[in-house]
């Protein structure tokens, strides 16, 4: 038999035993998620659709954004199922809110309060003033200024490449019109348009305007995706038409 000591003083084999010890570990808790039916939660509208979709067009770019600027570092998108934190932000979060995130945004550093319901809360207006100048807002806030957001026109040639690439890992954007209709059938034909890749930057101009997420309706921003982002953050389910019993099985 292998004596301890044999272990911790031959530098090779621990680390040949850590590794393999580490695997092992890893494979008892990931592979077990792919056979589990409802790893992902199934959230319906009152329609029959499902309620959590892809980000469109203008709001991947927001969420491109959002990872470029490190806001993650700071602020979480994961309330946890404790009572302190659903009294404080609501519902705590679902996978399926972020089954269509890659990566996702979950977390356990705040430095900032956690954004996973924050879409609604505020007006644009106010996340555009927050941005530019956080303490104008939130006098005791130590986030930095974000005044660029404003001035960077929101780059677009890669729009489409972006979501092809999403679609290649999953995230149901649709190319052909068989996809396109099964879309339609699994979140409703509005919903369906917006994730159309062959309409995605008339889609996104069209969304900018209609939102005038950063209150200047004559140019598209940086500051419009960020915003818009934002404002989607936990907004798809209602929560309120919901049993808490529904989800309970899921955990």
């Amino acid at each position: 038999m292998m004596k301890h000591e044999s272990i911790e003083t031959n530098a090779a084999l621990l680390i040949v035993l850590t590794l393999a010890a580490i695997s092992v570990g890893g494979l008892v808790e990931i592979v077990p998620l792919f056979y589990i039916e409802g790893t992902v939660e199934d959230v319906k509208n009152a329609d029959g659709k499902d309620a959590v979709r892809p980000y469109t067009a203008l709001e991947q770019l927001g969420r491109d954004i959002y990872t470029r600027e490190g806001c993650y570092t700071c602020h979480s998108q994961m309330i946890r199922p404790f009572r302190d934190e659903a009294l404080r932000y609501g519902h705590y979060s679902l996978a399926a809110e972020s089954q269509y995130d890659h990566p996702f945004q979950w977390g356990s550093m705040r430095r900032g309060p956690d954004l996973a319901r924050v879409g609604g809360k505020y007006s644009s207006a106010w996340h555009t003033k927050h941005l530019l100048n956080p303490t104008s807002v939130v006098p005791e806030s130590i986030m930095p200024n974000y005044p660029w957001l404003l001035e960077t026109d929101l780059k677009t040639s890669d729009l489409q490449a972006k979501m092809r690439t999403l679609k290649a890992v999953g995230v149901p954007y649709s190319l052909t019109k068989v996809e396109f209709e099964a879309n339609v059938v699994k979140f409703g034909e509005s919903v369906a348009k917006k994730l159309d890749i062959n309409m995605a930057n008339k889609n996104l101009i069209a969304d900018a305007k209609l939102g005038n997420f950063d209150s200047n309706p004559d140019k598209l921003t940086e500051m419009d995706a960020l915003v818009a982002y934002l404002q989607i953050l936990g907004t798809m389910i209602d929560f309120s038409k919901h049993d808490e019993a529904e989800f309970i099985k899921f955990r």
